[in-house]
């Protein structure tokens, strides 16, 4: 990867600049012109390795999500799998190696729309969905290091990343005053000069307006990252897989915290355990550049942390049949990008 791409990669996955001009301070920050940083966030972007420029929403502030599983036959699996993607509630869509094997999530405004998007699915496909929604999260981010030898940098994300999961208030009141621009900004930013301008014109509010309600949910905690969102396949994480835990109610969040600070792993979560179907409530994703990598990560977690006698599986990955942000609100026009 050339040193640019790394580096505007790297760096501006998070703490996107808020200003009149952010791609401009970005361009100086890597010694280039704004139309050379805008043009290459387009190509990224064309070519799949970059999802969008924007907001990453904390999980259940701006609207209700699920995590879903199926358990469908292997002769119909890509078959179900297209119905199920076809569901504009569901961001993403993927095969994992378990008898669970088609995994999805799915997001919507409210409870009622996201139950309503579960059972229709069951009704189109015929087969039953599991539903785990989040509990707790212990460590959310999903910000990728290009380099991927350089480790130096693991500890302070995550610092980052634990401060602000752990710093989130009450949210209705930031809510009331931005619905209409979270539905806007929710597929990222369009990407030219002055796009808090645009998004300003597009609500017929201040561009200064725009500006600060994004400070404020980033203060708040609601947008839990603005900047680039990245593929992690596209650029070299090659393989991934969820790990799921059997842990005793009573030590669920020391594990979790524990194993939300580990270096390979990328999201770390309680769900619920749905029995007889599911016993596991501790989710973690570990990613790597391929198999032996991932499976060398949690080897090493679970001598580290003395998990040997902690039940768990492991479910890799296998084919990505959609991935995408979340769509919370679908009233108004997209934005150009």
């Amino acid at each position: 990867m050339e040193d640019l791409t790394e580096k505007l990669l790297n760096d501006f996955q998070r703490n996107f600049p808020l200003n009149p001009l952010p791609f401009e301070q970005i361009a100086l920050a890597l010694n280039t012109t704004t139309e050379v940083v805008i043009e290459k966030l387009k190509e990224l972007q064309a070519r799949g390795a970059v999802s969008r420029v924007g907001p990453v929403f904390s999980p259940n502030t701006v609207g209700v999500s699920t995590l879903a599983a199926m358990a469908v036959p292997a002769d119909k699996l890509v078959q179900v799998a297209a119905q199920v993607s076809a569901y504009q509630q569901v961001n993403h869509n993927y095969e994992r190696e378990h008898d669970f094997n088609l995994w999805f999530v799915a997001t919507a405004e409210n409870k009622d729309t996201l139950q309503h998007t579960l059972v229709d699915i069951e009704q189109q496909t015929g087969y039953k969905v599991l539903s785990l929604p989040l509990l707790k999260e212990y460590h959310i981010d999903l910000g990728f290091r290009m380099n991927l030898e350089d480790r130096d940098d693991v500890d302070e994300i995550k610092a980052a990343s634990s401060n602000a999961a752990s710093a989130i208030p009450a949210v209705e009141t930031q809510l009331a005053s931005a619905e209409d621009l979270i539905e806007v900004i929710q597929r990222g930013l369009p990407l030219v000069a002055r796009p808090y301008q645009e998004i300003a014109e597009r609500l017929g509010w201040s561009e200064q307006l725009v500006i600060e309600k994004l400070q404020t949910m980033i203060n708040g905690g609601v947008i839990k990252r603005l900047g680039i969102v990245v593929r992690h396949h596209e650029l070299g994480y090659r393989a991934n897989a969820m790990v799921v835990w059997d842990v005793p109610d009573d030590e669920v969040d020391s594990l979790g915290e524990k194993l939300g600070r580990q270096d390979c792993v990328t999201l770390c979560y309680q769900r619920p355990r749905m029995l007889p179907a599911w016993r596991y409530n501790l989710f973690c994703m570990v990613h790597g550049r391929d198999r032996e990598e991932v499976l060398e990560c949690i080897d090493t977690m679970i001598e580290g942390l003395a998990l040997e006698n902690i039940p768990h599986t492991v479910l890799f990955s296998g084919r990505r049949f959609k991935q995408r942000g979340a769509i919370y609100r679908n009233n108004q026009p997209q934005l150009r990008h």
